[in-house]
C-alpha cells in the first residue's frame, strides 16, 4: 500500500510503498477512502522537522535534557547513535480519516466489513491507503453524512470538547479566538448549541470568513477598539471565550481575560501561551482551563489500545461519543463544513497539497484515494545484498519489530555479520518496517504473517512487544524456522505451556526446534571474567544483585497486561545472569514487594532464589532510586574470593588480600550473544541457551510474581542436592 511520511531529518514529506498494518485483536482494517490534512498540527509538525539540530533541540528543551541523562549514563557515543537512530524512524502523518472497514478483529462486535466509518488517533489514522484503527477511535458514519465530510470528524471532536469544557449554555455570548478550522467549527458547534458567537483572528480574511461560515460578528485581534467591538456585542463581557489560536504568544489569553465578563470562563484548546496577568485573572475572578484533545479517553492506552470503554453513567462523553456527536451534528445538517473541504487532493498529490497549505493558508487539505487498491507486487524489489540467497552456508534472515531497540542493539550487528542476509522485515504498522529496510539494507518488507510464512526466511528475529512473542515464537518454530527471539518468551504462564507444547511436538517430529532468547548478559565479556575467576569453586556462591531500574509511571506500555509487568519483562535478565554463573537449576523462589502506594507497580522487589546446589542469589530490583547511580550493581562470594561487577563497565576481582580491577565501555553482551547464535543456526549446532534453561527462568519469573501474593516460597524443582559444578553448558565457558 501507499502511505504519507514524513523524513525526521529534513521535515519531507513523501509518498511510500509500505506494508499493510497487521490485524489486531479489538481493532479493524479500514481502507481509507479520505483523510483530512491539518493546516495547524501537521504544519507545525513538518516546520518543526524542517529545523536544524540545534533549532530542534531549542524547541525541545526536555528532549535534550533527556539525550543529556541518557549520555551521562551510557555514553556519548550511545547516546549520539539513539539520537540518530530515532532521526532515522520515517514518521507516518495524519489523525483524521474515514473509510470502508475490511476486517475486524478479535473481540470486535460493534462492527462489520463494509461498514463506513470514521477514525482518530495519531499514529492510527494516518494518511495511508490502509489503516488499523483500535475499537475504541472509530465511529460508525451515519448514512446522510459524505466520507468526505466524516473525515473531518477526529478535529470535530477537538472542537466539541472544547464546547463542553466551557460549560456553555443556551444563550450565552462566546468568543472563538484563533478562527482557522479547530476555530470555525467551534463556532458551527456553538451557534448550533443556541449561544451567541463572535469570531476574533489576527488575519483580517479569516475574521471575515468566519463571519460567513457562521459567526456573528468576524473581529480582527489587532484592532485597537476590539473591547469597544465586543462590549458592543455583549455589555458585560462575553461569557465564554475558547482559545483555538496557535502562537506561542501570550497576546491571546490577554485579549480573553480583558474580554470576558466577571466569573466568565476560559478554555484553551489550542498551543498558545499561558502568561495571562494574574491581576485581570484575579479581578475578574476568571475560571481558566484546557482541553485535551478529543475528551475523556485520549492518552489513555487502556482505553485507545485496549479497547476498555468508560461506563456512560460516570464519564458521558468520551473521546468515541464526542465523535459521535460530531457526526450526529453534520447528519442534522446543524453544522456545514462543506466549504472547508473545498481543496482536494488524489493521496499521490499529498506533497503538493501540503505545500499549498503552507502558501494559501487554507483550512485544510482533503486527500482521497483510490476506491480499490491497486494490485502491487507481494515484495518490495530485492537489492543487490539479497542476491547472496544463492550461495550456500549463508542465513536469510526476517525480522519482526523494528523499535528502538532492534534499531539500536541488533540490526547493526546482523548487518554486518558474515554469511547473513537480510532478507525481509515486518511491523504491525508497517511504517517502521520501511524505515528499517532503508536504514539497514533489508531486501523488503512484509506483513509479520506474510514474514513467518515465507520460504524464503530461514531465520526468524522476533523483536516485537511482549505480548505479541507467543504467536509469533509458536507460528515460526511450526514453519521450522530458526528462532530468536527477544525477552521475555511469555508474559503468562499459559503461554508458555503453549510454546513448551509446540516446542515437544516438533522435537518428536524433526528433532529439537532452534529457539534462543535475548538473554544477553550472561555473555558479556565481563560475565566471562567473573566466571572464569570462580571456575575452579567447589562450594555453594553467594550472589547479590542490585537493580537500580528507575521509576515507571503505571501507565508505561511495559507495566500493562501487554508488556507483562517489570519483573516478567526484564527481572527475567538478572535470574537469567545468576542461573547462568551458577550452573545448576533454581529450586525454590521467595519475593517481596514494598507497597505500591498507587505510585509503584510491583517494581520494588526483594526476591531470594536457592539453587540446587545450595547456592543463593539475592535480588533487589528497584524503581524507587536515582538514576544518577549506576543502575546494575553484582557481587558474588565463593571460597574466599569476591568479585564486583558495576553496570558492565568495571569488575573488581579479590582474593587472597588482592585485587584486580578490569575496565571496559560498557558491554552487556549483545554482540556476543549474536555472534554465538548466528554461529549455532548457520552450523546447525544447538541454541547457545538450552531450551529447558530458557522455560525454567521465565517460569522462575511468574513464581516471583506468585511469591509476592502468597507471601510464602514457591518450589520450582524437587529438592535434591547435586555436586557444585554438575551441570555442563554454553553459558558456563570463559567468553573469549
Amino acid at each position: 500500500m501507499r502511505a504519507i511520511l514524513e523524513d525526521p531529518r529534513s521535515g519531507q514529506v513523501s509518498v511510500y510503498e509500505t506494508p499493510e498494518p497487521e490485524l489486531r485483536a479489538g481493532g479493524i482494517l479500514v481502507r481509507t477512502h479520505f483523510s483530512v490534512i491539518s493546516a495547524g498540527t501537521e504544519r507545525a509538525k513538518l516546520e518543526a522537522g524542517q529545523k536544524s539540530l540545534m533549532g530542534k533541540a531549542l524547541q525541545r528543551p526536555d528532549l535534550v535534557q533527556q539525550v543529556i541523562d541518557y549520555a551521562r549514563a551510557n555514553g556519548v557515543w550511545a547516546a549520539y547513535h539513539k539520537v540518530r537512530s530515532r532521526l532515522d524512524n520515517l514518521s507516518p502523518l495524519g489523525y483524521s480519516c474515514a473509510g470502508i472497514i475490511i476486517a475486524t478483529g478479535l473481540g470486535v462486535t460493534e462492527f462489520r466489513p463494509g461498514d463506513r466509518v470514521a477514525c482518530g488517533g495519531a499514529g492510527y489514522a494516518n494518511h495511508a491507503e490502509v489503516d488499523f484503527i483500535p475499537r475504541n477511535l472509530a465511529v460508525s458514519v451515519p448514512e446522510k453524512v459524505p466520507l468526505e465530510q466524516a473525515a473531518l470528524t477526529t478535529i470535530g471532536a477537538i472542537a466539541v470538547q472544547g464546547l463542553r469544557q466551557s460549560q456553555a449554555t443556551f444563550g450565552e455570548s462566546v468568543a472563538v479566538i484563533g478562527a482557522g478550522l479547530v476555530g470555525v467549527l467551534t463556532v458551527q458547534l456553538a451557534r448550533a448549541a443556541g449561544c451567541r458567537v463572535i469570531a476574533i483572528d489576527a488575519d483580517a480574511r479569516r475574521a471575515e470568513q468566519a463571519a460567513m461560515l457562521g459567526a456573528q460578528k468576524g473581529l480582527v485581534a489587532g484592532d485597537p477598539q476590539i473591547q469597544d467591538a465586543v462590549r458592543e456585542f455583549s455589555p458585560d463581557g462575553v461569557d465564554v471565550v475558547i482559545l483555538t489560536a496557535a502562537t506561542p504568544s501570550s497576546e491571546p489569553i490577554e485579549l480573553a481575560g480583558r474580554i470576558t465578563r466577571d466569573r466568565g470562563r476560559i478554555v484553551i484548546v489550542g498551543d498558545v501561551g499561558m502568561g495571562i496577568s494574574r491581576r485581570i485573572a484575579y479581578a475578574k475572578e476568571l475560571s481558566i482551563v484546557c482541553s485535551r484533545s478529543y475528551g475523556p479517553g485520549r492518552y489513555d492506552p487502556q482505553y485507545e489500545e485496549e479497547g476498555k470503554d468508560y461506563p456512560v453513567g460516570y464519564v458521558r462523553w468520551t473521546e468515541r461519543r464526542n465523535m459521535e456527536a460530531f457526526l450526529n451534528f453534520l447528519a442534522s445538517g446543524a453544522i456545514d463544513v462543506a466549504p472547508l473541504l473545498e481543496q482536494r487532493y488524489p493521496m499521490e498529490k499529498a506533497v503538493q497539497a501540503y505545500e499549498d497549505l503552507r502558501e494559501w493558508r487554507a483550512y485544510t487539505a482533503l486527500l482521497e484515494y483510490p476506491a480499490v487498491l491497486p494490485v502491487e507486487p507481494a515484495l518490495t524489489p530485492v537489492s543487490k545484498r539479497a542476491e547472496r540467497n544463492s550461495i550456500s552456508g549463508t542465513l536469510r534472515v526476517g525480522c519482526i519489530g523494528a523499535g528502538g531497540f532492534a534499531r539500536e542493539a541488533i540490526f547493526p550487528s546482523l548487518r554486518s555479520a558474515k554469511n547473513v542476509v537480510l532478507e525481509s522485515v515486518a511491523t504491525a504498522s508497517g511504517v517502521a518496517a520501511e524505515s528499517a529496510r532503508r536504514g539497514f539494507g533489508f531486501a523488503r518488507t512484509q506483513t509479520p504473517s506474510a514474514l513467518l510464512q515465507d520460504p524464503d526466511i530461514d531465520s526468524v528475529f522476533i523483536l516485537s512487544r511482549h505480548d505479541s512473542h507467543v504467536s509469533y515464537v509458536a507460528a515460526a518454530i511450526s514453519d521450522n524456522k530458526l528462532v530468536f527471539v527477544e525477552k521475555p518468551l511469555a508474559t503468562r504462564r499459559g503461554e508458555l505451556e503453549e510454546i513448551r507444547s509446540i516446542y515437544e511436538r516438533k522435537k518428536k517430529a524433526n528433532g529439537s526446534p532452534f529457539l534462543m532468547v535475548g538473554f544477553n548478559r550472561r555473555f558479556a565479556p565481563l560475565t566471562g571474567q567473573l566466571r572464569s575467576f570462580f571456575s575452579k569453586r567447589r562450594e555453594p556462591m553467594m550472589i547479590h544483585v542490585r537493580i537500580n531500574a528507575g521509576f515507571l509511571p503505571r501507565d508505561h506500555w511495559t507495566q500493562q497486561k501487554s508488556g507483562g509487568g517489570r519483573i516478567v519483562g526484564e527481572l527475567c535478565h538478572f535470574v537469567d545472569w545468576a542461573r547462568s554463573l551458577i550452573g545448576v537449576p533454581i529450586e525454590r523462589v521467595w519475593a517481596a514487594a514494598l507497597p505500591d502506594g498507587w505510585r509503584y507497580s510491583r517494581d520494588n522487589v526483594a526476591v531470594t532464589l536457592s539453587f540446587r546446589d545450595g547456592s543463593l542469589t539475592n535480588l533487589l530490583y528497584l524503581a524507587n532510586g536515582d538514576r544518577a547511580v549506576a543502575k546494575e550493581y553484582y557481587e558474588v562470594f565463593c571460597e574466599g574470593g569476591i568479585a564486583r561487577l558495576e553496570d558492565f563497565r568495571t569488575l573488581e576481582l579479590t582474593r587472597n588480600g588482592k585485587t584486580r580491577c578490569v575496565r571496559s565501555k560498557q558491554d552487556k553482551g549483545h554482540r556476543e550473544e549474536l555472534e554465538r547464535t548466528l554461529k549455532a543456526m548457520i552450523t546447525g549446532q544447538e541454541s547457545p541457551i538450552p531450551f529447558d534453561q530458557l522455560c525454567e527462568v521465565t517460569e522462575a519469573t511468574f513464581a516471583i510474581e506468585e511469591a509476592i501474593a502468597a507471601g510464602s516460597a514457591i518450589l520450582l524443582c524437587p529438592t535434591t542436592t547435586v555436586p557444585v559444578a554438575a551441570e555442563k553448558e554454553p553459558g558456563n565457558v570463559l567468553i573469549s
